[in-house]
């Protein structure tokens, strides 16, 4: 009997309840989302276009419309990203290190080869600009996960979890890189604030507190601090998250993090997330041949149509060869092709990270790269995916058949 680990192991009937909730959420949230892209393209590139402008930088209280859009709304998405994160850590894929290893390695590797091939073009043209070497590093979870719903019904359970794995680690990579190298000036005062009230939420779950009168005061403290120490104000939402008890004490029905995700999820992706997109994918296209060769325009398509797959494919092969683990019976390499094409969708987070590089034109130029590689690797994966699926369909009709 063969003692080799199976790579993409079986779901638990468990994990593809979780995982089939997950996915009819998010199909709903991805093409909400993409409706307020294009709503935010289609104004933006209209007679109406100072008008998406002015709502822009309206101001609000300390920050302006765009910057409650991405540091207040998207800090829910994180949030909710950070929940996603601890149950993998606790619960699910990520708490069997054998098991979570392949897809943790392709993560790792979909995150390095984009932002080698975008410091790679930059590097020889004479003005290029590295400081957005991490926008094509980020996958959309909602984005991906509904492309997968779409097209890929026929395919095995396991090729889905493989995807919600890669996508949750690559969020915690990102995350991770916006911390470090997106923070332009540390306040200590505040940061160690942050720090202090985070530390009062962690005690607050230790022994149980549950009343909200308490968490929204302090959730709202915890991300102003985190925004004022010069941080991504979104990381206070991970750090929340992360913190926050996924397992249920005996005779506690649901975790807080169940009872929460499931209040949440509506929200961060028909509302929080919708609006950063309405807020942020407004990029003025102008076609003009500097578009065409703009250094970071090429780095970042680049990246997400070409780096992604390259990255997500040789992580993976290189742990099945390196190590003892293997394909699981039910899958094809060309599975996996598949997926590793449609972690190129960089939506929400990539622009995010477009909007901390770049002002101005070259913003707006990295934006228009994000959207039209998105499109681009989501059209390509379900071309992919969708004759997957359709010689399964077969294989299963003949089958059947034969019965």
């Amino acid at each position: 009997m063969s003692d080799k680990r199976l790579f993409l192991p079986t779901s638990t009937s468990d994990e593809e309840s979780f995982l089939g909730r997950l996915l009819r959420q998010e199909t709903v949230g991805g093409a909400v989302v993409l409706v307020a892209a294009v709503v935010a393209v289609v104004w933006a590139n209209s007679p109406w276009g100072d008008a998406y402008e002015s709502l822009r930088h309206l101001e609000i209280g300390p920050l302006d419309v765009e910057h409650w859009a991405a540091d207040g709304a998207l800090t829910l998405f994180f949030y909710v990203a950070g929940l996603e994160l601890k149950r993998e850590f606790v619960v699910g894929s990520l708490s069997r290190p054998a098991d979570a290893l392949v897809p943790i390695v392709a993560a790792c590797a979909g995150v390095a080869v984009p932002a080698i091939i975008f410091v790679t073009v930059n590097s020889v043209a004479e003005d290029g600009k590295l400081h957005g070497w991490a926008i094509p590093a980020a996958t959309d979870i909602a984005f991906a996960l509904a492309v997968l719903a779409v097209v890929g019904s026929r395919l095995p359970s396991s090729l889905r979890a493989f995807l919600l794995t890669l996508a949750v680690v690559d969020d915690l990579v990102v995350i991770v890189i916006i911390a470090a190298f997106y923070t332009s000036e540390l306040h200590l005062d505040a940061l160690l604030v942050a720090l202090g009230l985070l530390v009062v939420f962690a005690l607050l779950q230790k022994y149980r507190g549950e009343s909200w009168l308490w968490y929204v005061p302090l959730s709202i403290a915890i991300w102003w601090f985190t925004h004022d120490s010069g941080i991504h104000a979104t990381i206070a939402g991970v750090a929340m998250g992360l913190l926050t008890r996924v397992k249920p004490d005996p005779g506690e029905g649901k975790s807080p993090a169940e009872r929460l995700e499931h209040t949440l999820t509506p929200l961060s992706a028909g509302v929080a997330v919708p609006f950063f997109a309405l807020m942020s994918a407004g990029v003025a296209v102008e076609l003009g041949s500097d578009l065409f060769t703009d250094p970071v325009v090429i780095g970042v398509a680049a990246g997400l149509v070409l780096g992604k797959p390259i990255g997500v494919m040789l992580g993976a092969w290189g742990v099945t060869k390196l190590t003892r683990a293997e394909l699981n019976p039910d899958l094809y390499w060309r599975d996996v092709v598949g997926v590793a094409v449609l972690a190129g969708v960089g939506f929400t987070v990539a622009l995010l990270v477009a909007d901390l590089s770049y002002d101005g034109v070259e913003a707006e130029h990295a934006k228009t790269a994000v959207l039209g590689a998105s499109v681009v690797a989501a059209l390509l994966a379900s071309a992919v995916l969708h004759r997957r699926t359709h010689a399964r369909g077969l294989a299963e009709h003949r089958l059947f058949r034969r019965g």
